[in-house]
């Protein structure tokens, strides 16, 4: 026979609290997968128009890199600044991926001589700093005294390998273009880029692998390079610095 008085060894308190934060952990849950939901089209859309750089002659670059800016990375601006406004209420939920992606869509407009600031003017091969990233974005980088919303040195350098991978790209590209200044110029950024990575200490073993993969995307333009060395293409001096 079972004791009912065993029944009162469980405070009901208890479940009403599971299920109240249930419920409220389930509705953060899906506000949060509705921005990043967003967010992420909005990124579709960037990188969308961003893959037309490989059949866009560098010299044209510039109106398609002002409707990337307008029709692409102020829209993810808008979107990370509500994902930031209310994730740093719930610091717990990740959304690294989609940061990611953002700042790369940044990183390679930057590159390609798109988003112009205050303190630099926009031109092509310049490679934008986490501070200018984050300015862009309305958004703190790099907490450490809070956890709240921000870019992470991490993100950071995940973006970067990134864009490495896109710009290899379009060194081989730029060659069927005709834009061999390009690819040379591709060529000498990615290879100070893996040089700079060499100097990190990185201990989180996803970005090693990332930035090891690095190594191969200097590689394959260093081939391309060579290729167009020995067809005369390119001087010999700009082949040996780049």
């Amino acid at each position: 026979m079972t004791d009912s008085s065993s029944s009162n060894l469980i405070d009901p308190s208890i479940f009403e609290y599971l299920k109240a934060h249930g419920e409220e952990e389930l509705e953060v849950g899906e506000k949060l997968h509705h921005i990043t939901s967003a967010l992420n089209r909005h990124i579709s859309t960037c990188q969308g128009f961003l893959s037309r750089i490989h059949s866009t002659p560098s010299s044209k670059l510039p109106p398609l890199l002002k409707q990337v800016e307008n029709d692409g990375i102020k829209p993810e601006i808008d979107s990370v600044g509500e994902l930031a406004r209310f994730a740093s209420n719930y610091p717990y939920y990740k959304w690294s991926r989609s940061i990611q992606n953002v700042v790369g869509t940044i990183l390679l407009t930057g590159w390609l001589g798109g988003l112009e600031t205050e303190s630099r003017p926009g031109e092509l091969g310049r490679l934008l700093t986490i501070e200018e990233v984050g300015q862009l974005l309305k958004v703190p980088v790099n907490l450490k005294d809070r956890d709240a919303f921000h870019i992470t040195i991490e993100e950071y350098i995940l973006a970067l390998t990134d864009i490495t991978e896109e710009l290899s790209r379009l060194a081989m590209n730029s060659v069927t273009m005709g834009d061999i200044d390009l690819t040379v110029r591709i060529s000498g950024f990615i290879k100070d880029l893996f040089a700079g990575f060499q100097l990190l200490n990185l201990k989180n073993d996803i970005v090693r692998k990332r930035v090891d993969a690095v190594k191969y995307h200097v590689k394959k333009v260093e081939d391309v390079i060579y290729d167009l060395s020995l067809r005369n293409l390119i001087p010999k001096h700009e082949a040996a610095s780049s």
